[in-house]
């Protein structure tokens, strides 16, 4: 029995020392790998965002909608354009950045 409280006591310290890594690591902010690619997909968003929506209609302002908004616009119309995924991925960066 001790042997098992033994274990369980381990694996907590070790998850809970994980967890905390994690946390620190988020609390640092992005890598400059990750703000690099963040700037690309932002740059490709933008140049994307009126060959594609200017299309069929005016594209809109990124301030119109908030982030959680332009999620949903960017999945219905990926459906009805038949956008790839990576040109939503870079349209939707800009629309939630450019606010």
């Amino acid at each position: 029995m001790k042997s098992l409280v033994a274990r369980v006591a381990i694996i907590s310290v070790v998850m809970l020392g994980a967890a905390m890594s994690a946390h620190a690591a988020n609390l640092m902010g992005p890598t400059p790998e990750q703000q690099k690619r963040h700037l690309e997909l932002f740059h490709e968003g933008q140049a994307l965002w009126p060959i594609y929506c200017n299309h069929c209609h005016n594209a809109r302002n990124p301030a119109e909608f908030a982030p959680y908004q332009w999620d949903q616009i960017i999945m219905h119309m990926r459906t009805v354009e038949n956008l790839p995924p990576e040109d939503a991925a870079a349209i939707l960066e800009y629309l939630k950045t450019a606010r």
